[in-house]
């Protein structure tokens, strides 16, 4: 058995969203998302339901293999979701996003934690640096608010 200190990088970032949680809420599935992102394209969604909802799994084009993606936690109620996503030898990564009613909408406040699974799992979580972050959720934040304003996908 091998004990090992993780190499983990742990990155949050607050958006301010221009709907309030209730509209936001239903966006964050692997199916919607596909409405505001260009190119969203899982490779397969279980799901009962046919969108996101608590033991939801779907699988996501990676490299060396496919992510695998498992929602952990669902409550709309509260505007509060947890999914896990597993890139196999490469990184483990805990994803919490939680949206909360502010003036004029919303804010999103959403934390990656990515754990290292080996070497390509260390390049990855040296690379993932405070800047690269914001600009990930800046480009989120614009193709969500630009969706909930036109009500179409931003195109880049």
């Amino acid at each position: 058995m091998i004990v090992t200190k993780p190499k983990r990088v742990t990155r949050t970032f607050t958006q301010q969203l221009v709907a309030e949680p209730t509209k936001v809420f239903p966006l964050l599935c692997p199916v919607r998302e596909a409405d505001w992102i260009d190119g969203w394209d899982p490779i397969v969604v279980f799901s009962e339901s046919g969108a996101a909802e608590l033991d939801c799994v779907f699988l996501t084009k990676a490299s060396p293999g496919n992510a695998i993606w498992y929602i952990t936690r669902y409550e709309p109620g509260k505007g509060f979701l947890e999914m896990i996503k597993i890139t196999p030898t490469v990184t483990a990564c805990k994803l919490t996003i939680q949206l909360r009613p502010v003036e004029g909408g919303s804010e999103a406040k959403i934390t990656y934690a990515h754990t290292s699974l080996g070497p390509e799992g260390d390049t990855f979580v040296e690379s993932f640096t405070e800047e690269h972050y914001r600009q990930l959720m800046r480009d989120w934040e614009a193709r969500v608010n630009h969706y909930l304003s036109l009500g179409s996908i931003l195109r880049t």
